[in-house]
């Protein structure tokens, strides 16, 4: 399968992209989870039930395949929403995430576990992240609303840095690069215009460029090859320090190339956190039916520094136990019951630790699986309600 970072400086939606979105969909698994959609982007405004529709009517009656989209919506999403999100996550080949507020979408995906599940992604398939979305890819996050609505000073925003951990490359990503909206006065490179483009350019890492995609242009960067493809109507704009490289579409360019038009090198990126390992290891265990296994390790995640994201690592697996707790199909003495257990012992912990919030979550979770937990003087204990 290919492992692939997709950026599109607008219209992703539209039917210019509809061939490229069926070529990036051919060798994603059959199943639903497989392809799945974040809704972030735009989960804070009126019409994120509408926006939601299109995008799954877009690519059920355009491309071919239905997309799911996943439960985080708003940035201040439940522990709940943001483990089944990053559950989710683990399971997914394809994600697609596009319109909305850039800076919005950072406030739910950085200190929570999305953003090391998004760099777990490329690791056995791709991610397209378009128009608002793409702004979130690069080491800095263009705050458009905030600067071209509200009148902020140009100032940059960390951002994902999902194309330094991919390719090495460090960049700022500005799509929409080409607009010309703005009619009278300058609406390029993303509705800023050249004078606040040039301040923004200042601020950055002597190591850092920007890396512009014109509308309805996308470019693929192959994560296997290490190299790029350019498509759709416009180009790639690589721009460092008074310099300016344009890749036209129908071109494909090594990784390496753009670094040295860039003048800069590859950064080390290091992708995976420890703490997701760990995870890792123990939806590993589980897969394999080691439960006795998985029941140690999921503890063993509670004697590591609890930094936010370890604890979403800990959530997603407590979704996943859930999961397999609700499945009608397995007897709950033999198999659900350790599960369980695992459950019930990992919210034992967390209190005990102080970890309210993780507390919380487990208990929600289990109250969604029926289970109703007594906590006494000598632990707690669980039984199922009848359903």
């Amino acid at each position: 399968m290919t492992r692939a970072l997709v950026l599109m400086g607008s219209g992703e939606t539209s039917p210019t992209m509809t061939t490229e979105h069926q070529r990036m969909l051919a060798d994603i698994p059959a199943h639903p989870s497989a392809a799945v959609f974040l809704e972030t982007t735009y989960g804070f405004q009126e019409n994120a039930d509408e926006l939601s529709a299109r995008i799954r009517q877009y690519f059920t009656g355009s491309v071919g395949r239905d997309v799911l989209p996943l439960p985080m919506r708003r940035a201040d999403a439940t522990p709940t929403e943001v483990a089944a999100t990053v559950a989710a996550l683990r399971d997914a080949h394809w994600v697609f995430a596009g319109p909305g507020s850039p800076t919005y979408a950072l406030r739910g995906w950085t200190g929570t576990g999305i953003a090391p599940a998004l760099v777990d992604v490329l690791d056995r398939g791709t991610i397209i992240l378009a128009s608002a979305a793409a702004l979130t890819a690069g080491s800095h996050t263009m705050p458009v609303y905030e600067m071209y609505k509200v009148g902020e000073d140009p100032a940059w925003r960390p951002g994902l840095d999902l194309l330094a951990s991919a390719t090495g490359l460090r960049a700022a990503v500005v799509p929409h690069f080409d607009n010309t909206d703005g009619g009278t006065h300058d609406t390029r490179f993303c509705f800023i215009g050249e004078h606040r483009m040039q301040v923004l350019e200042q601020q950055l890492p002597a190591d850092t460029f920007i890396l512009g995609i014109d509308e309805h242009t996308g470019v693929r960067f192959d994560l296997d090859a290490q190299q790029l493809q350019v498509f759709g109507r416009g180009g790639m704009t690589v721009r460092m320090g008074g310099r300016v490289w344009v890749v036209p579409s129908g071109s494909t360019v090594a990784v390496q190339e753009i670094a040295d038009h860039a003048g800069t090198r590859l950064a080390g990126v290091e992708t995976s956190p420890a703490p997701a390992f760990a995870a890792a290891n123990v939806h590993a265990l589980l897969d394999e039916g080691e439960v006795q296994a998985a029941v140690e390790a999921v503890l063993a995640l509670d004697d590591l520094d609890r930094d936010i994201d370890t604890r979403a690592a800990v959530h997603s697996v407590v979704v996943r136990l859930g999961q397999l707790a609700a499945n009608p199909r397995v007897d709950i003495q033999s198999v659900v019951a350790p599960f369980i257990d695992v459950l019930v012992e990992a919210r034992s912990v967390a209190r005990r630790n102080g970890f309210w919030k993780e507390a919380d979550a487990i208990r929600d979770r289990l109250t969604e699986l029926h289970v109703r937990i007594a906590d006494g003087p000598d632990g707690s204990t669980w039984q199922m309600e009848q359903v």
